[in-house]
């Protein structure tokens, strides 16, 4: 595995929409993860259930899956207690994905942020972020991802260091997303830093990004908005996994708002927003979730190929 599959990944994309998976933390939750618990664990102590995830992503019809790596770098595993197993951690991680992953298909490895604040605004310094991600990079790599999915993140500067880390460590392709909240009051989409979607799309390219786009978030009408936007200013691969709407706590339970129809539904002005896509889904979201996304990229390429 490496940068020739990495290149074919990115060739592909040139040629289709490609469909991502779906929540890693949800699937991981209902088979017994508790809450406060480090998910990257599993990866050493439950992997037939690591395992078992990424298999039901595929034959849901995902194209790629992503490690179960989110919290994977040192400052992260260190609130734990266990930033000595980093390397271990992801490895195994990028194993257990590359495992069950069919010829034709691809494994991304998954980097989210380190909960820390960049300098001058908090306290950490940019080397130790850069150390942290490249850290993790290496040991992704090593273990056999094709890609890197830089995801979740809040601030720019972190979102730079990751990128720049994972391009130094391996020369892998790297998709980047941030995360963004609509601001009812304003009608429009603004990261915590305040920045509009055209804006984070052209920096994210500009720090080094192959594809770029949003995870996580209010859902599928709100991506779709957010894609509009980018497109707009680039022509550029993007991807959109937003979360299966809003989240609903009910007798100290967390569900969230769309089933795998109602979600699907809000797929094709997602795909509207045209050119190179990748389409998956994030927080709520199920194998059931992204077979039904599936099945509305399909129609959309049968579509294209009739016309």
């Amino acid at each position: 595995m490496g940068a020739r599959e990495g290149k074919e990944f990115l060739e592909r994309l040139g040629s289709e929409i490609l469909i991502f998976d779906g929540g890693m933390g949800t699937m991981l939750f209902a088979a017994g993860l508790m809450d406060g618990a480090c998910p990257e664990l599993w990866n050493a102590t439950d992997p037939e259930v690591v395992r078992g995830i990424h298999k039901g992503y595929f034959d849901a019809g995902s194209d790629f899956v992503e490690t179960n790596t989110f919290g994977g770098t040192r400052l992260k595993l260190d609130h734990y207690g266990v930033g000595d197993r980093t390397a271990e951690l992801n490895v195994r991680g990028a194993q257990l994905a590359r495992s069950v992953c069919p010829q034709g298909r691809s494994v991304a490895g998954s980097i989210g942020p380190t909960s820390q604040i960049p300098e001058p605004y908090g306290d950490a310094t940019e080397a130790d972020l850069y150390a942290t991600f490249k850290e993790q990079a290496e040991a992704l790599a090593e273990g056999g991802v094709d890609l890197f999915a830089v995801e979740t993140m809040m601030f720019p500067d972190e979102a730079r260091l990751a990128i720049r880390a994972c391009k130094d460590a391996t020369g892998l392709p790297v998709l980047a997303t941030m995360f963004f909240q609509y601001e009812e009051a304003h009608d429009r989409d603004r990261t915590m830093w305040g920045e509009s979607p055209a804006e984070v799309a052209r920096k994210l390219l500009e720090f080094g990004a192959d594809v770029v786009g949003m995870n996580c978030g209010r859902g599928p009408d709100r991506a779709a908005v957010i894609l509009r936007e980018m497109r707009a200013v680039t022509d550029a691969p993007l991807i959109a996994y937003p979360n299966a709407g809003m989240p609903v706590v009910k007798d100290g339970r967390t569900s969230y708002e769309l089933g795998p129809e109602e979600m699907a539904a809000g797929y094709p002005p997602i795909l509207g927003a045209g050119g190179r896509l990748i389409v998956g889904a994030c927080c709520g979201s199920t194998p059931a979730h992204i077979a039904r996304i599936a099945e509305v990229v399909r129609a959309r390429r049968a579509g294209h190929a009739t016309k």
